[in-house]
């Protein structure tokens, strides 16, 4: 049996929100594998069945450009190690620049490469050595994502930052003909990545979209749990189908309740909003940052840091 060591345990604590005992047995029951120890914790009810892992916070910024006319659409995130920084104007001014030049660019990678449009004597990556020289901090460019209409199409793209900056939604529609209303169009986006925003579990437009193998594991899930153990196979069946069926639904946008009318869900008010713009309106796509999603952001302890300091001067 592999080792289970008390980083591992913290680690899938953070994945799951389960109490250290029940990580350490979730743990020591699937020979120390993290994904088949969440899948573990979840059948005997103990792990939220959201996807939580990989949540550790970090600091900076989560913003987004939409250029004039919605044809083109940026979010972008820009980590920095503290908050204070993240709250400093010359910081934000820099991510806002950076998500309006990533409309210009394909990758992370080739947008530090581009002059930076404040300044073409500098490089992107040059600019941002520089702000971390003058904050003190490490400041990096994480990730983007661009949405940009295809030639010809219908569409619009629009988006949402939620809590100063540490959640943004990226959305794109489509529609087969020209609406009676572009503003109100835009604002369905607009709403639509609200609705993304407010839902961290939403992951898929539809059922439709969502992988076989997902669905799969959650029925695998589902047909592990302890209150179905003594059940008949067929019963086991019917049950664990109706479950899943909810459970996928939970996963896609248009099944969830509306935000501001939850007497609708969201495809209703997305046939309500065609019927009186005159188009036929679908969600092409859209994209979720959590700020600082998947970073490892390192513990520390404010008093031992100032007493260390002290005692080497």
């Amino acid at each position: 049996m592999a080792e289970i060591s008390a980083k591992l345990v913290q680690e899938l604590r953070q994945k799951t929100g389960a109490g250290i005992l029940d990580c350490k047995k979730a743990l020591k029951e699937t020979d120390g594998d993290i994904e088949k120890a969440i899948e573990w914790l979840r059948q005997k009810g103990i792990a939220k069945a959201d996807k939580v892992a990989g949540r550790t916070a970090a600091d900076g910024l989560v913003d987004t450009y939409i250029q004039p006319g919605g044809e083109v659409g940026v979010l972008i995130e820009v980590n920095c190690q503290t908050d204070f920084v993240a709250r400093n104007e010359g910081f934000k001014a820099l991510v806002q620049n950076l998500a309006k030049q990533a409309t210009t660019a394909e990758s992370p990678e080739a947008l530090l490469t581009q002059p930076y449009i404040e300044d073409e004597s500098l490089t992107v990556e040059a600019v941002i050595k520089q702000l971390s020289a003058q904050l003190g901090e490490n400041i990096q460019l994480r990730r983007f994502a661009k949405y940009a209409l295809s030639e010809g199409t219908q569409g619009v793209i629009d988006s949402y930052i939620h809590t100063g900056g540490r959640v943004g939604v990226l959305v794109e529609l489509s529609s087969q003909n020209a609406v009676a209303s572009p503003q109100d169009f835009q604002n369905l986006a607009r709403n639509l990545a609200m609705q993304v925003a407010a839902c961290p579990n939403v992951e898929y437009v539809n059922v439709d979209q969502i992988p076989a193998e997902v669905a799969q594991r959650e029925k695998d899930i589902e047909m592990g749990r302890d209150d179905l153990a003594n059940k008949p196979q067929n019963i086991k069946e019917k049950i664990v189908q109706g479950r899943i069926e909810k459970r996928l639904k939970e996963l896609t946008l248009l099944d969830q309740p509306y935000i501001r009318d939850q007497s609708i869900t969201v495809e209703e008010l997305i046939k309500q909003t065609a019927s009186q713009l005159g188009g036929s309106i679908s969600v092409a796509r859209f994209v979720r940052y959590i700020l600082g999603e998947g970073i490892e952001k390192e513990e520390s302890n404010f008093a031992e840091e100032v007493a260390a300091q002290m005692g080497s001067k």
